[in-house]
Formats: C-alpha cells, structure tokens, sequence
C-alpha cells in the first residue's frame, strides 16, 4: 500500500493521461499541450496513502485491537520484545504469531549501488521528477515504474540481464517489450552493472556495466534498481524462536501457513515460492484467522489467482501459462488467439502505428476444454481479468466462453471469439469488427 501497489496504480493512471493527449486531438478537443507537475502528483498519492494508514489505525481502535508501533523481535516461540523509538522496551507474550512483515527491493552487491541508486520503494516518495533514468531490472516492478516514467515524458531505458518477466508466459514478456519499444522505451539486452559513479558538480550519475565482456557506460540523472525483492526478517531475531529461513529471508510454509515453528505463522510476501500480491496476503490472512478462531478449515488456493502488471499496455493473466501448460498437459493442450484493435485507437491511428492488443486462452482437450489459462495485452486488462479468473476457478469451459455473447464495442468482448488455433495460425490478424 505504502510503496506499492496503491502509488504504482495512481502513477499508471497518471501517466496515461498523458499518453492520452494526441487522442483529445483527434477527438476534437482543443488546448494546451499539457505539463506533468511530478510534485503536485506525489503530494495527492502520499496525502491518499497517509489517509489509508489513518482508517487502518482507526478501525483497530474501533475494535478494541491493541496495536503497537513497535519495533518486535523474538525472545522465544511465545514472547517478543517490543522497542518503541525511545528506546523503551516492554515484552509481549501470545499463543500464536503471525509474520507479516513484507519486503524490500533488493540491491546488486557492486560500488556505489547503495550510495548512488534508488529503488521502487523511493520512486513512489520522491519529491522532485527522477529525471533521465535507468532502470535495472526486467521484472514486473521494472517495467511497470519504467512505463509510467517514460509516459511523463522522461528519457528511461531499461537494463536487463536475461529474459523479461521470469516465471509469466514468455511470448506475452516478449510481447509487452516490443509494445514498450514501439513507444520509445530504450533496451540495453543482455547486460548487468559493475558499478555507480556520481558527479559531483553535475549530479549526474555514471552506471557502468558489462555485456558479455565487453565494457560500457551509460550517464543518467537517477539509476533505479529493480532486481528482486527480500523478506525483512533478518533482523527479528528468529534464531531465539527456532525459526528458519530460507536464503532470501523467507519461510517455507505447509499449507496451513505454519512455520516450522507450530504456532508461529506466516502470509504474504514471507512465504516462499508465493505469489507477491497484496490480495494474496490478505485473504490468505484472513482464511488463517478464521481457521483459528472462527472454526473454518478452508484453506488457500494459490492456484489460478488473477494478476495483473501494470505496464503502459497492461499484461492481465489467470491460470497456466502457455510454457506450464504444454510441460504438464503435452499434446492436450490447444491455444487460441487473436490480435486485436481497440475501436478507440481509430481516433490516433498514427500514435498507436505498428502496436497491437493481443488475447488467448490455453485449452486442456483432455479435460471437455475446460479453460485452463488466460492472457491478455491491452488497455484496462485488469478489469477483464478479474471476471476471467472468477469463470476459470469455477471451471469454465472453451465452449460456455463461445456461448457468452460480446459486449460490442469493447475490449472485453474479443475473449468471446476466439477461433483461431495458435498451432495452425501463429500470426493472426483479426480483420473484422
């Protein structure tokens, strides 16, 4: 909420508004070509996060729930040591705990990256426009703070080592960096730093980095890294509770959210090989508290949970990805797929040349083509999205999608005609409305 996915999503918005501008031409409306007023911005996004943090500590006194802003580190499995910011300490003990302490972007071990670069957790506070900026990272925090800044008018490029999107489906990766680059966003492929350097008399900073072995150079006004993220736990003192980790901080969980530690448990971005979701962690929360005190045994299903990256483009997606699902299911699986035009980029059909909004869905034939996965590249895919992973955990089937009737003209409605095998055609161009 803080340095999430709350300023993230308003950025997003933001910086569409700009990207909007050519199509108020072409629509008929006349006026000044606008300016972003970065501090404007973070003051109405920091003022909403702090309203937020406000109702949070409002209902909790509402409900009698005794909250502390302490800092809590472990004496043993049922006691922890509380330090306010004085310094005062006081002990607090329970029969259960719950770890729900997040993370932080991690840095490269290399000179200069700690004193010189910044993260996505300072770019949602930062008072002034980040200016020219490279961002190191292909994640999707990478490309997300990467499209905002770029439709704001900076001059961004985005450093990556490898592949975009490691652990989505590749050809929809590949799909949002050609999106990316049609509209300006600049690459450097294959490639890590080796060191910041910042100019003293300037300002500017200085990343040095290798491709293969050959030695580069790039001056920008701010490197942001975005190469991962670690659980911050390292500092609670978990040895004196018998807590383990893993390397990155976390903890393996049974499917119960227990530690190994019985009554300690854990939610959210602490659990190991978890999806990083804000709604993640909160019903996951939530179905523990109701197994503990409410008589509930539902447990959660970390399966078929709809995400969505925010990306100039957005990237919505429930369910298998087309790699996952070809390792596990082979020969039963059947894609099908489209591109697509949104009636609206009719109105600026030279600002949106050469890009495209892309659909399919990943059918198990084996299983009456039960809808198996789904994904999408467009405008406002989130909002799609939400409803396609309430029909795929129901179990939706490819033909009760081709029995639903489109809501015409909508993006949304593209989902319901699709006919066209990715294994016959790869390359599908609709032509018709």
């Amino acid at each position: 909420m803080n340095v999430g996915c709350i300023p993230k999503k308003m950025m997003h918005y933001a910086a569409l508004l700009g990207e909007s501008y050519e199509d108020h031409q072409e629509t008929g409306w006349t006026h000044d070509k606008p300016k972003h007023d970065w501090s404007k911005m973070i003051t109405q996004i920091n003022n909403h996060i702090r309203s937020i943090n406000w109702g949070y500590k409002t209902d909790l006194r509402q409900r009698d729930i005794t909250f502390y802003e302490k800092f809590a580190t472990f004496v043993n499995p049922h006691t922890v040591c509380l330090t306010d910011k004085k310094g005062k300490t006081e002990t607090v003990t329970s029969k259960h705990f719950v770890i729900a302490v997040g993370g932080r972007p991690s840095y490269p071990d290399i000179p200069g990256a700690k004193e010189y670069g910044i993260t996505s957790d300072d770019i949602f506070w930062l008072p002034e426009n980040p200016g020219k900026t490279l961002v190191v990272g292909a994640s999707y925090v990478a490309l997300e703070c990467a499209g905002f800044l770029l439709n704001f008018g900076n001059d961004v490029t985005v450093m990556k080592r490898s592949i975009f999107l490691r652990g989505f489906d590749q050809d929809m990766a590949e799909k949002i960096g050609n999106d990316m680059s049609t509209i300006g966003m600049k690459f450097i492929n294959d490639s890590v730093p080796t060191k910041l350097e910042k100019n003293e008399e300037t300002g500017k900073v200085t990343c040095f980095y290798k491709t293969g072995e050959e030695e580069h150079s790039i001056e920008v006004d701010n490197v942001m890294f975005a190469i991962g993220r670690y659980a911050v736990t390292d500092l609670l003192d978990l040895e004196k509770a018998g807590l383990k980790t893993e390397r990155n901080g976390k903890f393996k969980t049974d499917k119960f959210q227990r530690t190994n530690v019985e009554n300690i448990y854990a939610i959210g971005d602490v659990i190991y090989g978890k999806l990083e979701l804000t709604p993640t962690a909160i019903q996951t929360g939530r179905l523990l508290a109701k197994r503990l005190f409410g008589g509930s045994e539902a447990l959660m299903d970390f399966n078929e949970v709809p995400t969505t990256i925010f990306t100039p483009l957005e990237y919505g997606c429930v369910g298998y990805s087309e790699e996952d699902a070809i390792e596990e299911f082979g020969k039963h699986i059947k894609v099908y797929h489209t591109f697509f035009t949104p009636l609206e980029w009719q109105f600026n059909k030279s600002g949106n040349k050469n890009r495209q909004c892309y659909v399919k869905v990943i059918v198990n034939t084996a299983d009456s083509d039960r809808v198996i996965g789904f994904h999408i590249l467009s405008s406002n895919a989130g909002e799609i999205t939400q409803g396609m992973g309430i029909a795929i955990k129901v179990g939706l089937t490819k033909d009760q999608l081709d029995n639903c009737v489109g809501i015409h003209p909508t993006i949304a409605e593209e989902m319901t005609d699709l006919h066209i095998d990715k294994s016959e055609e790869p390359n599908p161009i609709k032509s018709s409305c």
